[in-house]
């Protein structure tokens, strides 16, 4: 039986995930006790003090009595039916024995991305069950495609400063009255109340308009993360718990390190977050081993990089978060087992369910981080890219100095292919005429040698270098 309720809560929180209501906590109501310096409410002999150069907006749901009060010099009073301030007449008050000054609490410096200051309601505005499904920090203000509630009959004052000028939502409810279109919201914002509602450099637009990717929308809080985190630290009793396990996962948008897993999925377009993580609620997270694990599923922006090194851009991804409620070696070990369930199931089904494939990163209290699914980026490959870098630049280095005259280097003909492939002049045939004197350029007589030899033996030389009249002197 109390399985059986388990799994109908569950159901109940599945079939309001398709919107996702976020409700403002605090309020600047007269009646509530917080508000003032003292804890509690003014009574009849006490004097109220509101700075004169605070903004306020003030419910008042019940008539009351006082003995003073100083005004704002800019604010405004809403009134409930019945609702008023009279002088004490100085009747006796069983509930305030004796008066004093009271002072209203500042409300400036309530951040809109205070994630302590937003809670998930169902439509009606009441408080979400409990279950396993939990949010990361960016997450738990209001993202682009949430609807807004402010409680009605209550006032509030919000600082609305933001890393991004607009900030999105389908829609946004004040007083019981919803405002979805861009229309109504820029007629309430012409409205005298806003402006002593909301201030802060980040202008509110309403849209109207759900996620309308089936693969879900990334939240959109992703500029005011620091923000977002600074307020969740500054928070009293808020601060990260010191985790378990010796290397902490720090999921996107968390501001906290956690012991667990998480797996980045790679989607296709067939792919259905709603769907699957409906899926996984009740076909793993329902079973009694896994009654302590938490999950957090969302589409994120995960930048992407060359090699480790060099940005390229981001790419939307699937981030699944789990968590347990396990303390000291067994921290995560439940989120562990889970993931490997998950990585199971996308082997043998993430093809029909739209997935590509799956990364897991693991974090417990007996093991340090690891991954399975995706292998870490190569160093060897790293270090090629790195040893490139340095040659580019020794080269480049060297072409300064000769440029600049601080380095000659020797003159290198290169050597054409065709010439290359030239065969070399093959030898002269061998002459019976003696040898070529370079000296001389004119051939010798043709002589008869017997000739010669009848005329006296006179043995005689030519020599070209004289003519022939000279050598008959």
């Amino acid at each position: 039986m109390k399985r059986l309720l388990s799994l109908l809560g569950i159901l109940q929180l599945l079939a309001a995930t398709a919107a996702v209501y976020k409700q403002w906590i605090p309020n600047t109501n007269f009646e509530t006790a917080s508000n003032w310096d003292k804890g509690r409410v003014p009574c009849a002999r006490d004097v109220v003090h509101f700075e004169k150069d605070k903004v306020v907006s003030v419910f008042v749901g019940s008539p009351h009595a006082l003995t003073d009060m100083y005004l704002p010099l800019n604010g405004e009073f809403l009134l409930a039916a019945g609702a008023a301030f009279t002088a004490f007449d100085g009747s006796w008050d069983p509930g305030c024995d004796s008066g004093g000054t009271v002072r209203f609490a500042d409300a400036e410096q309530r951040s809109w991305f205070d994630p302590t200051l937003w809670r998930d309601v169902l439509p009606s505005g009441e408080l979400r069950p409990g279950g396993p499904i939990f949010s990361v920090h960016e997450e738990r203000v209001p993202c682009r495609h949430d609807d807004v509630i402010f409680q009605p009959e209550t006032s509030f004052r919000v600082n609305t400063d933001s890393a991004q000028p607009v900030i999105q939502l389908r829609s946004i409810s004040i007083m019981g009255q919803e405002l979805n279109t861009p229309s109504s919201w820029a007629g309430y914002l012409g409205g005298p109340s806003a402006p002593l509602q909301f201030h802060g450099n980040g202008t509110l637009q309403v849209t109207g308009t759900g996620c309308p990717d089936k693969s879900g929308c990334a939240c959109g809080n992703a500029l005011d993360g620091p923000r977002i985190c600074a307020a969740l630290l500054r928070a009293p009793g808020r601060q990260c718990p010191e985790p378990a396990c010796q290397s902490p996962l720090q999921p996107l948008g968390h501001c906290c390190g956690v012991c667990g897993a998480t797996i980045d999925l790679e989607f296709t377009p067939d792919f259905d977050l709603q769907k699957y993580q409906d899926k996984l609620v009740q076909e793993l997270l329902s079973q009694p081993r896994y009654a302590g694990v938490q999950l957090a599923m969302s589409k994120v922006h995960r930048a992407q990089t060359f090699l480790g090194l060099v940005s390229r851009g981001t790419a939307p991804l699937i981030q699944i978060v789990l968590i347990d409620d396990r303390a000291g070696a067994q921290a995560g070990t439940s989120a562990e087992q889970l993931a490997a369930d998950i990585m199971q199931d996308i082997a043998q089904h993430g093809e029909a369910l739209g997935i590509s494939s799956g990364k897991m990163e693991v974090a417990t209290g007996s093991t340090a981080t690891g991954q399975v699914g995706s292998p870490p980026v190569s160093r060897i490959a790293a270090g090629t890219v790195m040893g490139l870098l340095f040659s580019l630049l020794f080269l480049g280095g060297i072409l300064f100095l000769y440029r600049k005259g601080k380095l000659r280097l020797p003159a290198l003909r290169p050597q054409h292919p065709w010439e290359r492939m030239e065969e070399p002049a093959p030898p002269a045939p061998a002459s019976d005429k003696g040898f070529d004197n370079p000296v001389f350029s004119v051939e010798p007589p043709d002589v008869d040698l017997a000739e010669v030899a009848s005329k006296d033996l006179q043995v005689f030389y030519l020599n070209p270098l004289y003519s022939a009249s000279e050598t008959e002197t």
